[in-house]
This record gives structure tokens, sequence and C-alpha cells, in this order.
């Protein structure tokens, strides 16, 4: 196995289940590696906001002149993205070395392809010299492969139903697995305005140093700005962060308490934070593409999130036409997610995605007959992404909007190949 495609192949054979929840074997071979961290460690758990979260820390310790070293998934277009070193994503070659440690300290325990892709990217990033990491946890908190490396600050984002066959049906259950992040003495940073109980009470339990957005820090703004006040740290007079929505400003508090946190060991200047939150870039988070119709590219796929797309979709102002197009994965509250965008929505475009957790198109379609109100709303069937926005682009007038969501499988086919052409038909030359 010479190559990442190689090891990812190896991976994707190793165990029968996508997801075996528990740390035991993830720890019997990270102990094997030896596998441990030189250096802060900040971890980033919840439900929505993970991503961005972890692109402002990444941003704002870029510029404070800080090495830093972010691991999260799944990526949109290729692998390597999991991995950013310095700001850049490593390369597969860089990659393999580290898949050939895990097999050899394996030793015949068997990991699912993600717990055997983390710990590869973790020994990497825990020999590159990092002065912080960022590291995402892939789902719920506690028995994630992640979280088999202790965190020095713990962020919780916000906290909705997903994944329930796993976490939990409610946010309380949820709540405390993703609470299972938290360690001892050691900053837990919870952004979200109104947090599960459970959360608070295992941070009380086990001693960690809690902050809660609205007591320990909080936000205010208005049009031009904005501004954030924690313990003993104020930031005035602030730019929005550069990724679009409202609900950034949620997590970029959460991702200034972070760093107030661990200010003896991180410390940034203030200058840092500005140009960090002014430059920071995430593809796929309520991306606007420029051009003639509007594209909105949202890897949105539960009903918090897709909630939040709607509001977000609601403040851009008026759009004759709005041409929704979606795929999404048969284990999601599909119901919900089609409940809150048929509001907006003046056409569908329903998306075959190229996995056997995706719900099909024609199924998609079902259920949107079975729940459509509005009259003069048509949909239609796609085989994949690029072909559901081609149709779109070509039904659109230049003054619509084309909202892509769902799934990293959705944008990530968009992406793909490099960005549709977006002109309208009858304004080409």
């Amino acid at each position: 196995m010479n190559t990442l495609q190689d090891w990812l192949s190896h991976c994707e054979r190793l165990h029968p289940k996508t997801i075996d929840l528990g740390l035991d074997r993830v720890r019997e071979v990270a102990t094997r590696m030896n596998l441990r961290f030189d250096c802060p460690v900040i971890t980033v758990a919840g439900t929505n906001g993970k991503g961005s979260t972890c692109a402002m820390l990444e941003a704002i310790a870029l510029q404070a002149g800080w090495r830093t070293g972010v691991y999260t998934s799944p990526h949109l277009v290729r692998f390597e993205e999991r991995c950013r070193v310095h700001g850049e994503s490593v390369s597969g070659g860089e990659l393999v070395p580290h898949f050939a440690r895990v097999e050899a300290a394996r030793q015949g325990v068997t990991l699912t392809y993600f717990e055997f892709t983390t710990l590869a990217i973790l020994g990497l990033m825990a020999q590159a010299k990092l002065d912080v990491a960022i590291l995402e946890v892939g789902l719920g908190g506690r028995l994630d492969a992640v979280n088999v490396i202790d965190t020095d600050c713990a962020v919780i984002t916000s906290v909705d139903i997903d994944h329930t066959e796993f976490l939990g049906p409610d946010r309380e259950r949820i709540g405390r697995e993703k609470a299972g992040i938290l360690r001892a003495g050691r900053p837990a940073v919870v952004s979200d305005p109104v947090p599960p109980q459970s959360v608070i009470d295992h941070a009380q339990a086990i001693g960690a140093d809690l902050w809660l957005l609205g007591r320990d820090f909080n936000f205010s703004g208005d049009k031009q700005q904005w501004g954030w006040a924690g313990r003993s740290r104020r930031y005035a007079g602030l730019a929005y962060p550069a990724l679009r929505g409202a609900n950034q400003l949620i997590n970029a508090s959460g991702v200034l308490a972070a760093l107030t946190a661990l200010r003896e060991r991180l410390p940034v200047t203030a200058q840092a934070v500005r140009n960090g939150l002014a430059m920071v870039e995430l593809p796929g988070r309520f991306q606007i593409v420029p051009g003639q119709p509007t594209l909105v590219l949202d890897v949105a796929h539960n009903p918090h999130a897709v909630a939040a797309l709607v509001a977000n979709l609601d403040a851009m102002g008026f759009y004759p036409t709005t041409h929704m197009v979606l795929g999404a994965m048969a284990d999601k509250d599909l119901d919900a997610m089609l409940k809150r965008a048929l509001p907006l929505a003046d056409r569908w475009y329903f998306t075959d995605l190229p996995t056997a957790r995706a719900e099909t198109a024609a199924g998609l379609h079902a259920r949107w007959q079975a729940l459509a109100t509005r009259s003069g709303v048509t949909a239609s069937e796609h085989p994949d992404p690029r072909a559901a926005v081609a149709a779109a682009v070509a039904a659109a007038d230049p003054a619509d909007r084309i909202v892509v969501f769902g799934s990293f499988y959705t944008v990530g086919g968009i992406l793909e190949g490099g960005l549709p052409r977006l002109q309208a038909p009858h304004l080409r030359t």
C-alpha cells in the first residue's frame, strides 16, 4: 500500500460496521503508538457549528503567529482536507507513513474507517511541532475516537437532535454524550445559548472550569460591528466574521472564550482576533458564490441546521424564485428538514448521492409530495448534484437564487471539479 487511496481502501475493509462507538480499541492502538501532544489541545464537539468554530480558532491563531494543526471531518472533495497544518491541507504522501504506523500498532485490533484515519491524522499532527492542535469531534463526544486525546480546552457548540440511534432521542442525553469531552480542572466553553442541563451537571460533577454564554461571556452588536466581553477581557468594534450567518456570532463568541481561557499558554492580540475573523474561510457554510443567479451552498443536514439556513436565507432579501437542490442521508429527520425549507422553496431539485446511506431522489420527492402545501411549486429528480444544479441554472432567471443543501456529499458534489457556470442562459453571449 503505497498511496493514500490504497490505505483508505484498506480502512474500508477492516470493520463490518461504519460506526462502532467505544474507546477501548482506539485507546489500545493509541497507547502502542505513544500518541501524545506537546502543545495545547482544543477539542470541539456539538451538533452544528463545529467546523466554523475550528476554522475561526485556526484563523486567529495563525494571525497571532502560532503554528496550527486542525483535524475536521468529513471532507467535501478530497480526504486531505481533513488535516491542515499551518493553514494548508496536508498531502496524501505526508499521510501514508502515519497510516503504516497505525497498521503496525494495530496488531489485529479491528478499527472502523473513521477510527483508523483519525489515529493516522492524530499521529501526523503529534509529530508536526505544533503550537496548538484543534480537533473536531466526529460524532457525539464521550465515545468518539478523538476523545482518546485529553483536551486542554473543550468547546461545545450547539446541541440538538441528530444521530439519535447512537446518541439518544433528546437534547439531554445527546448533551451528556457531548459533555464526555470535558476534563477535570480544564476550561469547558459552552457556546449553546440554552445548553442541556446534562452538560452543566457533568461539568460541575467532574470539576471542569465551566464557561457559559450569557454568564461567563457574552456578545452584542449592531449592523456595523459587534463586541465581546468575558472574564477579564473585552473586544469592542469588531467587524463581523467573514463566515456568513447570524449563528456565526455565537460560534465566534465561543472561540473568543476558548482563546481567553488559554491566554496564558496561547496569547493572541486584539489585532490577531480582528484579522483572523476577517479572513476566515470555510467552504459550504452559507457560502454565497458570486454570479447570476445567486448560488448558496450549505452543508446543513439536520433540522436545526436547516432552520439556521432558512433564517439566513430570509435575511438575504427578496428573490423572485428560490430553487432548492436537496440530497440527504436516509437516516436524517428528512420530514422535519423539508418542513423547515418548504416556505422558501418555489422549485425543488432532488438528487441521488454516491453513498448507500443516502435517500434516493425519488424517495425525497415522495416525502416532499406528502408534505407540500403550496400550489404551483414544482419538483424534479436528478442523478447527481451537478445535474440538479445544471437544471436549476437552466430554469433560473438572473435575479433568482439557487440553494444547495442537505449533506457534505451534496455540496461536495458541486465543489468537485470546480463551481458551475452561473450566468443564466439568456444572458450568455
